[in-house]
């Protein structure tokens, strides 16, 4: 349930003294669009769950796990039945460099579905069990005990979406090695994505030709490099328009964009709305 919102802003009241709240939900109510400054986990127990996130629809089933990323602006509709939520400061951790790398790949969301995804569905929900049993108790040290757990969730993630994303045509040697490779090319791309990224520089560097990494950077990441950067200058871009300092014009040179008019074509492509929409709904 929503406890208090500010315009679309959910503030979030986790347990005290923690950063983390945990949480049976049965309640047959619609929340419109909101969004909160925490990741959210998502599980139905009992019946479906239906959310909307920019445009779509999906349909969660019993066991599902839905991961929503920060910031992500979320509509859930009415449904009979019973679902956990589970929201976390994920600042603590998000600038660790690599688990920034998988938040960009699975954003806005995430979906986990036993059918789909077996071995780690599995896996993932034996950690987020875990994290309940932490979370009842008032032991010295159970959140840092969770927020260990979140790092390990996301590192199975980040190697699960690694090693599914290298060609097929690859030993497993050099899968090993292309996905260790790949992660660290996105956590440079993260944190240097104001800057004019070339994708000739980039692999030239990585000691790939231009064309082999161009493959193997979409069979990796399901996007091309240079949609890659442009997300990742979005993302930085959406933590600029929270200062109401900075002119539309500031955010879109000092995100990397080399004018106003790509910056808002590409904002509103990948978020649904302008990013003067976007910063009034973040300020409501």
């Amino acid at each position: 349930m929503i406890e208090k919102l500010d315009g679309t802003h959910e503030i979030v009241n986790y347990k005290k003294n923690t950063n983390i709240r945990l949480y049976d939900n049965i309640e047959y109510e619609e929340y419109p669009d909101h969004w909160h400054s925490s990741l959210e986990i998502v599980i139905p127990i009992k019946g479906i769950y239906r959310v909307q996130c920019s445009n779509e629809e999906i349909v969660l089933r019993e066991n599902d796990i839905l991961i929503v990323c920060p910031g992500t602006i979320h509509h859930y509709y009415a449904c009979r039945g019973e679902r956990l939520i589970f929201q976390i400061d994920f600042n603590v951790i998000h600038h660790i460099r690599s688990l920034e790398s998988v938040m960009s790949m699975i954003s806005p969301l995430y979906l986990i579905s036993p059918e789909d995804q077996p071995g780690i569905h599995s896996q993932i929900n034996k950690m987020l069990k875990e994290i309940m049993e932490i979370y009842d108790t008032d032991e010295l040290m159970s959140e840092a005990q969770i927020y260990a757990k979140m790092i390990d969730v996301f590192v199975l993630i980040g190697r699960n979406y690694a090693a599914g994303s290298v060609s097929a045509d690859v030993n497993t040697l050099k899968k090993k090695e292309y996905s260790d490779k790949f992660m660290n090319i996105c956590d440079y791309i993260n944190t240097h994505c104001s800057e004019n990224l070339t994708l000739e520089e980039t692999s030239s560097s990585a000691g790939f030709s231009k064309f082999y990494f161009s493959r193997l950077f979409q069979q990796f990441t399901g996007i091309t490099f240079y949609k890659y950067v442009g997300q990742s200058r979005i993302t930085y871009a959406k933590k600029l328009l929270l200062d109401p300092e900075k002119t539309i014009t500031d955010v879109a040179l000092t995100s990397g964009f080399s004018s106003i008019s790509a910056f808002n074509r590409m904002f509103r492509n990948l978020t649904g709305y302008t990013p003067s929409e976007f910063r009034l709904m973040f300020r409501t």
